[in-house]
C-alpha cells in the first residue's frame, strides 16, 4: 500500500502545471485542492485537472523525489504527463470516485 503519492495538476493540457505531493490520504487532498479549501497556487491558477499519480512507499523518498522534480523543466513535466496520460484526461473520478463537492 502507497505512504504517499506525487502528482500532477493542470488547469488544461499543456497549462499551467503544479506538482504536489501527499501522504496515503490521497482523495481528501484532491478534495482539498478542487474545492478551494487550502488558498494558494492550485486556487490561484484554477488548477483542478488530475493528470498524473505516482504512488510511493516511501513518505520521505516521495518528499525528495517532489524536490527533484520542481527543479525539472517544464518540458520534461509536460513529456511525463504525455508518455502516460497522452489525452490530458483527468484521472479525479477514475481515482476517488464521482465528485461531490
Amino acid at each position: 500500500m502507497a505512504r504517499a503519492y506525487l502528482y500532477i495538476l493542470t488547469n488544461k493540457p499543456r497549462g499551467v502545471l503544479y506538482l504536489g505531493m501527499t501522504n496515503e490520504n490521497f482523495c481528501r487532498r484532491m478534495w482539498e485542492h478542487r474545492t478551494g479549501a487550502t488558498r494558494g497556487f492550485v486556487w490561484k491558477y484554477n488548477c483542478h485537472r488530475l493528470v498524473w499519480l505516482a504512488p510511493c512507499e516511501d513518505v520521505t523518498e516521495a518528499a525528495a523525489q517532489e524536490r527533484r522534480m520542481k527543479r525539472w523543466r517544464r518540458e520534461w513535466k509536460i513529456a511525463l504527463v504525455e508518455k502516460e496520460n497522452p489525452d490530458w484526461r483527468d484521472l479525479y473520478e477514475e481515482i476517488c470516485g464521482p465528485a461531490t463537492y
